[in-house]
């Protein structure tokens, strides 16, 4: 037993360089990974006797977001495309949070029609409305159309959560305070806004469609905020951070063979949808941010949105645009 001891710590010696390295570089990776997870929402709010509406919430971030509100007490309407996935969910959040209170609703969000179905069935059934999260999103979807013939990304990331959203201000109006949170992206940054080639038919690429819409996302949250001002409807858009979720199915194969293998280690690092999750709740929750409206959000904390995602004048004519586009007076 001396001997063994003896070797090892001969063995240790030797190789003392070799355990600092192994050592600092595990260190850093768990901080790495730390850092990149963000901060939680550490509100405690109660959502008992509440109606939170999301959009997308049959899995990834909307669906902790779902979990979350179910938790609090909420009664929950997961809004989805396909509704076998939805039930499914529902059903996992119902025995998760204990609350069966938790209902599911169908919405194709590339389908303007389905969007006017689902706000009439909210507007008939539900008695309030006191928080809707536009959650739902495609990116870097080859040049695929909409059901209205709107270029995809632009039409259910933008188009579609802009109809749905202002089909149901009457309901949030009345149940107010109540609050409006749109999922943007970082993305926003490198976006600009195409008026003359809104859907992209001269130049499309998957990267400056999703940017487009991203950016259309904050820029919709700056315009509804000021037409909101002093209803008791506040506005909130942000950027959830890089995520393990289906939203890059459409990315990841188009990738080359080796760029894939140089990804999937930093895979590992990123947020989980749990933690990607926690500024969409702290926006719909967080009792300090009940005065504020209309601020871009990262890491559960105020950020400055890019320089074109300030621009009044934008804002006012991509909802003078989007009104026209999906057939709002």
């Amino acid at each position: 037993m001396q001997n063994y001891a003896e070797a090892v710590k001969d063995f240790v010696e030797k190789h003392a360089t070799g355990f600092t390295v192994a050592f600092v570089a595990g260190a850093s990776v768990l901080a790495l990974r730390r850092w990149m997870a963000g901060p939680a929402c550490r509100s405690k709010v109660r959502l008992d006797g509440k109606t939170v509406l999301i959009t997308g919430a049959n899995t990834g971030i909307g669906k902790e977001t779902a979990l979350d509100m179910a938790r609090r007490g909420a009664r929950v309407i997961l809004a989805c495309r396909d509704m076998t996935r939805a039930r499914i969910a529902a059903d996992d959040i119902r025995q998760q949070s204990g609350n069966g209170n938790v209902v599911v609703k169908k919405l194709d969000l590339a389908s303007l029609q389905s969007v006017r179905d689902l706000a009439k069935d909210v507007q008939e059934n539900e008695q309030r409305l006191d928080i809707l999260i536009n959650n739902a999103g495609i990116m870097m979807c080859p040049k695929w159309k909409t059901d209205d013939g709107f270029e995809m990304q632009f039409g259910v990331n933008h188009l579609g959560h802009f109809l749905l959203t202002n089909c149901l201000l009457d309901l949030l109006k009345k149940s107010t305070p109540s609050r409006i949170v749109i999922v943007s992206s970082l993305a926003h940054e490198r976006g600009r806004i195409h008026f003359d080639d809104i859907n992209l038919d001269k130049d499309y690429k998957p990267e400056k469609s999703y940017r487009q819409s991203k950016l259309a996302n904050v820029l919709f949250c700056r315009e509804l905020a000021a037409r909101l001002e002093g209803t008791g409807v506040t506005v909130y858009s942000l950027h959830p951070g890089v995520i393990r979720t289906e939203l890059g199915r459409h990315l990841f194969p188009t990738l080359a063979l080796w760029k894939r293998i140089i990804a999937m280690p930093f895979m590992m690092l990123i947020k989980s949808p749990w933690e990607g999750a926690q500024t969409t709740i702290h926006c719909a929750v967080n009792e300090s941010l009940a005065d504020v409206s209309g601020l871009y959000y990262s890491d559960c904390a105020p950020k400055t949105a890019a320089p074109q995602a300030l621009d009044d004048a934008a804002a006012k004519k991509l909802w003078n645009l989007s009104a026209s586009m999906v057939g709002l007076a």
